[in-house]
């Protein structure tokens, strides 16, 4: 499916947008009110201040940063903060810094989303029966939802986009019911009342971390854009905001009417009818399902920039499906499902949550907003109107900052906790990928070729293969790293036919597909260098091969000599990929601090995929060969001699 078709507005493609993008935002409305009012009395000032909060939060936030602002930054149909990195690190290479600490914060949102919002709707059965265990039903929901993943967010999509339009129907018929019979709450909107209820007490500042639980979303309909498109994301942004809106202020008008201790019941199952509590249960638990699901994707989706910008390893990539935009990477889910359940068993309950949440996505739009901030710098826009702009975001996101600090040790801790290990993860990939980047002395393919053409035709050699394919991390088309000749001629010589040096460029766009060739000796020596977007799964076996038809079919190389008795002409030969991995020399002498980050790099390398599984590679055509190489050199050692 092209880029257009994704992008192309349509009723499937807004269900579609239902399911995977507004699954985390849709769900706010189960503890937000809860969250701002806390346990036990509240007053009018409380009720209509928290509401014009929230109305102002998800139409400055959500609406004009995300839905009208953000969106445009796309990158070829593609969104999220590392995404928008890629638009801007050839001139603002210093936003690498907001990128990882935005791009860590929203992977900590990926675990601490889904649990809250199931913990949230599974607590609603203790208005059933006030002494069911929750916590194992949790966890079985969420174990669930992680296995699930498997099939990918199109099957996913499919699934939860009817669930989700039946659970935001349920918002607004809620929400409306109870704005019949009291729609004075509605002039809440007036932002007077925001301004009453934040200065009426300084304990109602602090409020303002659980208002921004209404716009947790909002980043993950930025990272997910490219499941479904700029167009159905904005266009199904009208009818999700004005049933999460028609909810928000049906909740106000009960609190006003009912004046409950919020003890004993919370304003959003106190909306429903005592016949409907139960089924309401039912879908608000499908609904959190889907939450986590939007959350889950977007983690999946950040990771796969992360590793093209050299911030992962080469986790392995699947592609559950053939539509663009789907993908699923199983060493992301099993650590989030680990999180999740780390998280449920530590907090237990929803409302415990909440300060490890807001403190996890404040920090990630604050980054955000600074890389937005340059990228309409960057598109030419009138600088004045950016800063009034940015400015008014910069004000609420570290007025947000602030009061989420405030609840540190409440919850805030683990959001930094979880983040400091994937930016120091970060860390180690980019520092260790630079130092063994550093390490790599290319050579000009000319200079070996007479060497390469003499051991082909060394008849006295066994054949080691008709096609000896090594995979080159230079990009020049007429050059390779040093250990590459070394690993054909030193090591033990390896006669071929043809040797291929095969260079895998990813670019900044994501379907990029095309490749470059050079017959450096005919029938000889060849270096292929190919430039696949950072979404297009890489089956370099597959794509190889394709490149030698079509080089037979034109008459650049010939493969007739190579023929034998009982071959078949329409098969290209034998194949055989040669991996040639560093290991650090006992002749090195690297500072401790490079040498333990080396140490990680390696480790870290060797617990993610393989390089067959990266390059989607046959294992069965795959020789792996280590060969010892030098960061630096060891201060000369003299040795004395004696009789």
């Amino acid at each position: 499916m092209g880029h257009s078709r994704i992008d192309k507005l349509s009723a499937a493609g807004l269900l579609v947008t239902l399911g995977i993008i507004y699954g985390d935002i849709g769900t706010s409305p189960l503890y937000v009110m809860s969250a701002i009012l806390g346990e036990g009395q509240y007053n009018n000032v409380m009720v209509l201040g928290g509401l014009s909060c929230i109305f102002w939060t998800l139409t400055l936030q959500t609406t004009i940063k995300y839905v009208l602002l953000t969106l445009k930054a796309d990158n070829k149909g593609e969104g999220g903060i590392f995404s928008l990195f890629a638009l801007l690190r050839r001139r603002f290479p210093y936003l690498m810094i907001g990128a990882v600490v935005g791009g860590a914060a929203i992977l900590a949102d990926g675990i601490i989303a889904p649990p809250i919002a199931v913990s949230s709707a599974v607590e609603g059965l203790r208005y059933l029966n006030p002494d069911i265990p929750t916590v194992p039903i949790v966890i079985a929901i969420l174990t669930g939802i992680f296995l699930f993943q498997r099939a990918g967010t199109h099957i996913v999509g499919r699934a939860f986009g009817p669930i989700m339009l039946v659970w935001f129907s349920m918002l607004a018929t809620l929400g409306i019911n109870q704005l019949i019979d009291n729609p004075g709450v509605i002039k809440a909107i007036n932002p007077y009342y925001m301004v009453q209820f934040l200065s009426s007490s300084r304990e109602s500042f602090v409020l303002l971390g659980a208002v921004f639980l209404c716009t947790t979303g909002a980043e993950a309909l930025y990272s997910d854009l490219g499941h479904c498109g700029k167009k159905n994301v904005r266009t199904g942004w009208i009818f999700v905001k004005t049933c999460l809106l028609a909810n928000y202020f049906g909740q106000g008008a009960w609190l006003l009417t009912e004046k409950k201790n919020l003890a004993e019941q919370g304003p959003f199952f106190g909306l429903m009818p005592e016949w409907f509590l139960p089924v309401g249960i039912i879908i608000a638990t499908c609904a959190t399902i889907v939450a986590s699901q939007a959350v889950i994707s977007g983690s999946f989706t950040l990771v796969a920039e992360g590793i093209r910008l050299h911030l992962f390893p080469k986790f392995t990539v699947k592609f559950p499906s053939n539509i663009k935009g789907q993908i699923y990477i199983p060493a992301i889910n099993q650590t989030l499902l680990l999180g999740c359940i780390g998280m449920v068993l530590y907090f237990k309950e929803s409302a415990k949550m909440g300060a490890a949440y807001g403190l996890a996505i404040t920090i990630a739009m604050l980054m955000t907003s600074i890389l937005l901030l340059h990228y309409l710098k960057f598109r030419g826009w009138n600088m004045v109107l950016v800063w009034g702009i940015m400015l008014i975001f910069f004000a609420v996101e570290s007025s947000f900052l602030f009061t989420n600090l405030t609840k540190f040790m409440d919850g805030g801790f683990f959001t930094v906790i979880i983040a400091s290990l994937i930016v120091a993860l970060m860390y180690v990939c980019y520092r260790g990928g630079k130092i063994s980047k550093s390490m790599v002395k290319p050579v000009k393919i000319e200079t070996i070729s007479h060497k390469l053409k003499s051991l082909s035709a060394d008849t006295t050699l066994p054949k080691y293969s008709t096609h000896l394919i090594y995979l080159s991390k230079v990009k020049k088309d007429d050059e390779v790293e040093s250990i590459i000749p070394h690993s054909i001629l030193q090591k033990r010589p390896k006669r071929a036919d043809f040797y291929w040096f095969v260079n895998v460029d990813v670019t900044d766009e994501p379907y990029t597909m095309e490749y470059k060739v050079n017959i450096i000796e005919k029938d000889d020596l060849i270096k292929v260098c190919f430039r696949l977007g950072f979404r297009v799964q890489q089956k370099i076996s597959y794509f190889l091969r394709l490149v030698i038809e079509d080089l037979v079919k034109n008459h650049e190389i010939n493969l007739d000599p190579y023929y034998h008795g009982f071959s078949d002409k329409k098969q290209l030969g034998d194949f055989r990929f040669v991996i040639v991995e560093e290991e650090i020399s006992q002749e090195n002498d690297l500072p401790f601090f490079d040498a333990l980050i080396m140490k990680a790099y390696n480790w870290v390398r060797k617990t993610a995929a393989s390089p067959d599984q990266w390059f989607g590679l046959d294992y069965s055509m795959v020789t792996y060969e280590l060969v010892p190489v030098v960061f630096r050199k060891t201060a000369p050692v003299k040795l004395i001699r004696i009789s």
